[in-house]
């Protein structure tokens, strides 16, 4: 008599999803720009996912959004979303992992949302399940000498809330001057629009001054980048 095949529980499914996916290649190109897309991510664990019978169910329990006015009297709005996801044992449905999490998105018009989940998404997927790609990360190549990398937050723990953690201090002066170099060097408008909301949280804490010319070097390359559009 044969034995049944054992069932496995949702880490054990979780393992076998990590290891068909234990690297991805940025391979949207831009100088200084190489980065993974979404649909990228996504396509990359979906079909591992479906084979191990698992869902990720995304909930938004909280978000937050600021308008800037724009040199040009227009509007742009910074959504930052606290999330959960949960993934869930579709064979035991009663096992399930919530993963507190965030997500960031800037758009000039009623996007910011759908840019946030998608942010959210495509990171929390990444790190999750510790899909490599730090040796194409643009934050690790852009940062003039001097200056530390970019860190990004972990996951909170318990209850604790999920929003990005402060970065170490260095100086605001050499940060702005990282800031605007490295929008100067956007290669197109999505690239801009990406680097900026990643980086949003850090340019708000700068002191208003430098706050603004980091803020009119975004304006500048967007114009710059508009005038190029067919």
């Amino acid at each position: 008599m044969e034995k049944e095949p054992t069932q496995l529980n949702i880490y054990q499914k979780l393992i076998n999803v990590r290891k068909t996916v234990p690297y991805l290649k940025k391979d949207n190109k831009g100088y200084q720009f190489k980065y993974v897309s979404s649909s990228q991510t996504l396509g990359a664990v979906r079909d591992a996912m479906d084979e191990n019978a698992l869902l990720l169910i995304p909930r938004v329990v909280g978000y937050d959004v600021s308008d800037h006015t724009t040199s040009k009297g227009g509007h742009e709005y910074f959504t930052q979303l606290k999330m959960s996801f949960t993934w869930v044992n579709a064979d035991n449905p009663e096992e399930q992992i919530e993963c507190p999490w965030t997500g960031q998105g800037l758009d000039n018009g009623e996007k910011g949302v759908g840019k946030a989940l998608t942010y959210a998404e495509k990171f929390f997927l990444l790190k999750f399940f510790n899909i490599a790609t730090d040796k194409d990360d643009p934050d690790a190549h852009q940062k003039p000498k001097g200056i530390p990398p970019k860190t990004t937050a972990t996951p909170p723990q318990g209850n604790a809330e999920p929003f990005l953690q402060p970065t170490p201090t260095i100086d605001p002066v050499d940060q702005a001057k990282s800031f605007i170099a490295i929008i100067g060097d956007a290669p197109g408008m999505e690239e801009l629009k990406e680097y900026f909301a990643s980086h949003w949280p850090e340019i708000q804490k700068l002191p208003a001054e430098l706050k603004n010319q980091v803020m009119n070097a975004k304006n500048k390359r967007k114009a710059e980048l508009e005038k190029e559009m067919p």
